[in-house]
């Protein structure tokens, strides 16, 4: 198993990414100007995630998708600890999430902690409802972790 920065043709990771992100044309606005890692193995991608730089030492994923086959077996874990080692100078990783428990359940056990929310973000960016866990999201929250000394 490894991890691997895909150069070339990010776009055929887009059926996984899909699963992070529901609107194709939100993901093509970042995935041009973002990083996307693979976690593969065999040469199938368990799992993607695209990072964009946000500023000095500030890092946000745009996305991170585990295939539906292999969640639940510490592959998005493994990316989250990924991006710390690849950014050594980074000092903040953020991401934005629904206000599902068990998404925010994994991000809190990762050390992250909401310092935002957008109020109807997924009612205004999104064509369709967006369920998770069997709840319609519409808040969008933000979340921060930083580098510990």
């Amino acid at each position: 198993m490894r991890i691997r920065r895909e150069i070339n043709d990010k776009g055929k990771y887009l059926p996984l990414l899909l699963l992070g992100d529901e609107q194709e044309e939100l993901i093509l606005g970042y995935l041009d100007r973002g990083e996307l890692f693979a976690l593969e193995e065999k040469g199938e991608a368990l799992a993607v995630c695209v990072v964009t730089e946000e500023g000095p030492g500030l890092y946000e994923v745009q996305n991170i998708a585990v295939d539906v086959r292999y969640q639940r077996r510490g592959f998005g874990r493994m990316l989250m600890e990924f991006l710390w080692e690849h950014y050594p100078h980074m000092t903040t990783l953020r991401l934005g999430t629904g206000d599902s428990p068990s998404t925010l359940g994994f991000y809190r056990a990762l050390g992250f902690r909401e310092v935002d929310r957008d109020q109807g973000y997924f009612l205004r960016h999104y064509d369709h409802p967006i369920y998770e866990d069997g709840q319609l999201l519409t808040d969008r929250i933000l979340l921060e972790k930083g580098r510990e000394p």
